[in-house]
């Protein structure tokens, strides 16, 4: 999918979340986050000098498990690839989650756009330009109760 420049690099939220480790202790790290129209990019530091992760929003698949507890808001990004993270962020700020979730909707849909354009443009040109229409002829009916005309036979 082609975006332009300026919306790529919209950044829709940037802040700190939690985010679990992949490690066998699993420890919670604070991290970094910009989320753009385009990808979640996390970095270790503040002042994102050192090189980041980029989570592209085509490769997540949903936002899963909220849940709340007293002080952290708890949810899973999975990727298509079937990987889950996990990330928390505190009560008190207005949520990663949810952000995320209509980032992911707002992508999908700019894409399912496109891909019915280009659908469109591909079956517009294999018709030379002219609107594809698919008809079905009736070569005669079949009768229905009490004499009535019925149902079309098709060809």
């Amino acid at each position: 999918m082609k975006m332009s420049a300026a919306e790529i690099s919209q950044v829709l939220k940037e802040g700190e979340l939690e985010k679990r480790s992949d490690s066998l202790l699993q420890f919670w790290k604070r991290k970094t986050c910009v989320l753009t129209t385009d990808s979640l990019n996390i970095y270790a530091d503040t002042q994102k000098r050192s090189k980041g992760k980029e989570l592209k929003l085509q490769s997540i698949k949903k936002v899963d498990c909220v849940e709340r507890t007293g002080k952290f808001i708890y949810f899973t990004i999975v990727t298509t690839d079937n990987k889950e993270i996990d990330f928390r962020c505190s009560g008190e700020e207005n949520c990663w989650n949810a952000v995320i979730t209509m980032a992911l909707i707002d992508y999908k849909n700019k894409k399912a756009i496109q891909d019915f354009k280009t659908r469109q443009d591909t079956e517009s040109a294999r018709a030379g330009g002219q609107p594809l229409l698919i008809c079905a002829t009736v070569d005669h009916w079949l009768p229905g109760p009490k004499g009535g005309r019925g149902h079309p036979v098709q060809r």
